[in-house]
């Protein structure tokens, strides 16, 4: 292994390890919100004691997640040099801002929020909870621009070698980024609700503070759907812009080989980049590929014999990583709407379908993880597209410089996994207070 491939690991599983935690800080913090509004509104104390219990698992998942958060900044820096120099100006803005204006934010709320229980106003105490879930996604924004900077970059000119910003507007306003990003929130909304459910189910089928967890299903019923149908419609014109601004992406995920109208889609297909073609492929559907890529049957859907070799993302991983991503989001849907069906009550249904409900509770967080080797495994060979490659960007060290860091990333990322499931677990199975 050389310098590029350990740098492109270490990073790789670094951010596979702190998504794990992000979405459900995304998507908790709102159910939370949630719940404490009832609360304020009707005066039910269940709402506030769910606000609570939930909140607790909030605050285990998000102090976690920040510890995973903060080196895979310092990456750029150690593994990713060139890269820095490169887009510095322009990538380096939008990170400032997340740190300084929605990190800062969301923190500081957050402790007011947890300290504040009996020396605020129960509205003042709901408005913090508010903010420390507007933040979080405020944090993700930010976040989610620079990578579509990286995506589509816009608003530079390239001067002296390096991508310099021309137009901050463009910078912030990139169509890809913005819908990027409300394809991951959304997806994050919906894992909270898939969260909040299978907890619940988990305790409804001990029957254990039966009114408290199906109020809490409830909700978590009512996010898991609209928001498993809602990541889906953004997802599909997610897809319209990969086809229209990386077109080498787009074929990677269908493994198109051939350029044409009325591209059909294949039901079961098995790549085969060496043979540039399909090993296998039956089930065809005339003119779907080109009805996804551009919403026309007759629309001409680039193929990857188009693109020179060089130019082609790793066919396998990125078709592979795709289809699971869609079979998980539709997987998603049909439990959501068993679940929003069962959502008065649910303590009644059968027992397999509440252990249903608990046993999909990682289903988002596996849908979530493919859609995003989708995005970065299929943007290669470019870290930024079309501007600059991933073998220059990397930083000139020594290999076992890397090799070291890597074991030493993988060792404490996994123990902090770990420490998380280990503690959402704990918590989880106690009863409320």
């Amino acid at each position: 292994m050389d310098v590029l491939l350990l740098s492109r690991l270490q990073f790789a599983f670094a951010t596979f390890i702190h998504f794990i935690f992000v979405p459900l800080t995304l998507g908790l913090s709102f159910i939370v919100a949630v719940m404490e509004t009832k609360y304020v509104r009707t005066g039910d104390e269940t709402y506030k004691k769910m606000a609570k219990f939930w909140g607790k698992l909030f605050l285990i998942n998000f102090a976690l997640g920040v510890v995973t958060g903060l080196t895979l900044e310092f990456q750029f820096g150690t593994n990713w040099s060139r890269y820095s120099t490169f887009v510095g100006d322009i990538f380096g803005s939008l990170l400032a801002i997340e740190a300084t204006a929605a990190f800062f934010l969301e923190s500081t709320f957050v402790a007011v929020w947890v300290f504040g229980w009996k020396k605020l106003s129960p509205k003042f105490h709901a408005t913090c909870i508010w903010l420390v879930a507007f933040a979080a996604n405020l944090s993700a924004l930010w976040i989610i621009l620079a990578n579509g900077f990286m995506q589509h970059p816009v608003g530079y000119v390239i001067q002296n070698g390096r991508a310099e910003l021309a137009s901050f507007t463009d910078v912030i306003t990139n169509g890809y980024a913005w819908n990027e990003f409300f394809h991951t929130v959304t997806g994050a909304w919906a894992l909270g609700g898939f969260f909040v459910v299978g907890v619940s189910a988990w305790h409804l089928l001990r029957k254990q503070n039966v009114d408290f967890f199906t109020k809490s299903f409830r909700i978590g019923a009512a996010f898991a759907l609209i928001f498993a149908l809602v990541v889906a419609l953004v997802g599909h014109r997610q897809g319209n812009i990969v086809a229209e601004v990386q077109p080498a992406k787009l074929a990677a995920m269908e493994s198109h080989w051939e350029t044409q109208p009325n591209a059909p889609m294949y039901l079961v297909q098995v790549p085969d980049p060496e043979n540039e073609g399909n090993s296998i492929q039956f089930g065809k559907i005339p003119s779907i590929l080109s009805i996804m890529a551009f919403n026309n049957p007759s629309a001409v859907v680039k193929g990857l014999k188009d693109f020179p070799k060089q130019d082609r993302p790793p066919v396998t991983l990125t078709f592979s990583a795709f289809r699971l991503m869609v079979g998980l989001g539709t997987l998603m849907i049909i439990v959501a709407i068993l679940a929003f069906i069962a959502r008065h009550q649910p303590v009644e249904c059968s027992p397999k379908l509440l252990k249903l409900f608990v046993w999909c509770i990682p289903v988002p967080y596996l849908a979530l993880q493919a859609g995003w080797a989708v995005a970065e495994v299929g943007r290669q060979p470019w870290i930024v597209y079309g501007l600059m490659r991933t073998k220059d960007a990397v930083s000139p060290l020594a290999t076992s410089q890397v090799a070291i860091s890597l074991v030493a990333f993988f060792v404490v990322y996994i123990l902090l996994a770990a420490i998380d499931i280990f503690l959402l677990t704990k918590y989880a199975r106690k009863q409320p207070a």
